[in-house]
């Protein structure tokens, strides 16, 4: 790799995040909110530490927790072998980590059930343009629809259909992950439907020709020159997923980051205001790396091993 590759694929990088990280402490300086001065790098950097601190004090405290369990249940299996014993669940409060895992599991379960939905439909929507006349006013008008109006109906009927005394999910869980599915199928669904009916016309002939049966042709001819357009829908939808799902855990309090930036707010300490930055960067963070795991998947099952994708 030459020096100017290297500049270009690092040094710029590195360039604009430390000219980034000086306007934002030059402009940190010059703010002042209820709670103080906005917060700067250092500050945000400072409360990042304390949360993984605290993250580390609050697994210790669930170990030794459970080590007392153990311990007392040995003794009383000592003193009666035929004794009774069980291990009650650790009921501490979630840290910022936990809000993360949960805010991932729950972007992931709704991004994949809405390519689940998007990825079929969108093809056979491609593929029939009656269909797709069909279809298409239903899907602009439920396209731009907000997830402030999707989360109180799905609320109201997750409550009203999940009645059962031992729930598998959570409802919190199935409130974000159906609002996230609602909010983000549309874009997968459209480039999916617009991939598949510009297929070559060459690659339509050919299948023609070789008389390839509905499911050969699609699995053979459609879906290999489509991959590029699906994934862009992908990509799309999976950005436009973990936005949402930030709203829907603000709105509702549903547990994850979305509830943690919601609480530190209401909190409204001295270390609120950098423990939300905390947050934000770390919201952006997961988001990046989201699409580029994304995009390796694309990388990965391209045809088109020379295709510019970026």
């Amino acid at each position: 790799m030459s020096l100017v590759s290297l500049l270009r694929k690092v040094g710029l990088p590195a360039g604009g995040i430390l000219l980034f990280l000086f306007f934002w402490s030059v402009a940190a300086q010059n703010i002042d909110t209820s709670l103080g001065k906005f917060p700067g790098p250092t500050e945000v950097f400072e409360q990042a530490n304390r949360l993984v601190a605290e993250h580390q004090a609050e697994r210790l405290r669930e170990t030794k927790f459970y080590q007392r369990q153990q311990q007392r249940n040995a003794n009383k299996l000592a003193k009666d072998p035929t004794a009774t014993v069980k291990i009650r669940p650790y009921t501490g409060s979630p840290t910022y980590f936990d809000q993360i895992q949960t805010s991932l599991i729950t972007v992931l379960s709704g991004f994949i059930l809405a390519s689940l939905i998007a990825i079929p439909l969108g093809i056979i929507i491609g593929l029939s343009k009656s269909i797709n006349a069909a279809l298409a006013p239903v899907i602009q008008i439920f396209k731009p629809v907000s997830p402030l109006a999707w989360l109180p109906l799905v609320t109201m009927v997750v409550s009203a259909v999940y009645v059962t005394d031992d729930p598998l999910f959570a409802k919190s869980f199935l409130n974000s992950m159906f609002t996230v599915t609602l909010c983000s199928l549309w874009p997968t669904l459209i480039n999916t439907s617009v991939g598949v009916a510009n297929v070559s016309p060459d690659l339509i002939n050919v299948s023609k020709v070789l008389r390839l049966s509905w499911l050969t042709h699609t699995l053979k001819i459609v879906l290999p020159s489509s991959i590029p357009m699906i994934f862009t829908g992908l990509r799309l939808s999976l950005s436009i997923a973990w936005m949402v799902l930030i709203a829907a855990e603000m709105l509702a309090q549903n547990p994850g980051l979305g509830k943690f930036v919601w609480d530190e707010f209401q909190n409204g300490s001295s270390n609120s205001l950098g423990r939300i930055m905390v947050a934000v960067l770390t919201i952006g963070f997961i988001g990046f790396l989201l699409d580029r795991a994304m995009l390796l998947i694309q990388q990965r099952v391209n045809w088109d091993r020379h295709a510019d994708i970026r």
